[in-house]
C-alpha cells in the first residue's frame, strides 16, 4: 500500500507539473501574439513614413522646385550671360641644378 501511495502521489505531481507547464505555456504564446501584433503594426507605420519620405525626397529634389526655393528663399537670379573660363595648370618648374631632359 506504501508503494501505490507514492505512485500515485508521483502521478499527481506530474499531473500538475504539466497543467502549470500548460498554463505557462498559453500565457506565453498569448503575450507573444500581442507582441507580434504591436510589432506588426509598427512595421506597418514604418512602412508608411518610408513612402512619405521617398515622395517628399523626390519633390524635394526636383530641379524646377530647387530653383523656384533658390528664386524665393534667397533672392538668386540665373547670370545673364554663361561665361566659361578654363584654367590650365601651370607647366612644371625644374628643380635648381636639374635640366628639363633630366627632370622627365
Amino acid at each position: 500500500m506504501n508503494a501505490r501511495l507514492i505512485v500515485t502521489l508521483i502521478a499527481l505531481a506530474a499531473v500538475i507539473g504539466s497543467a502549470l507547464g500548460m498554463v505557462f505555456t498559453r500565457h506565453e504564446s498569448r503575450r507573444q501574439s500581442v507582441e507580434l501584433g504591436r510589432l506588426e503594426d509598427q512595421r506597418d507605420d514604418y512602412i508608411a513614413e518610408w513612402s512619405r519620405l521617398q515622395l517628399e525626397q523626390a519633390f524635394l529634389a526636383d530641379a524646377g522646385q530647387v530653383e523656384s526655393k533658390a528664386r524665393e528663399r534667397l533672392g538668386m537670379q540665373p547670370p545673364q550671360e554663361t561665361l566659361i573660363l578654363v584654367v590650365e595648370p601651370p607647366a612644371p618648374r625644374n628643380r635648381v641644378g636639374q635640366s628639363r631632359a633630366s627632370h622627365r
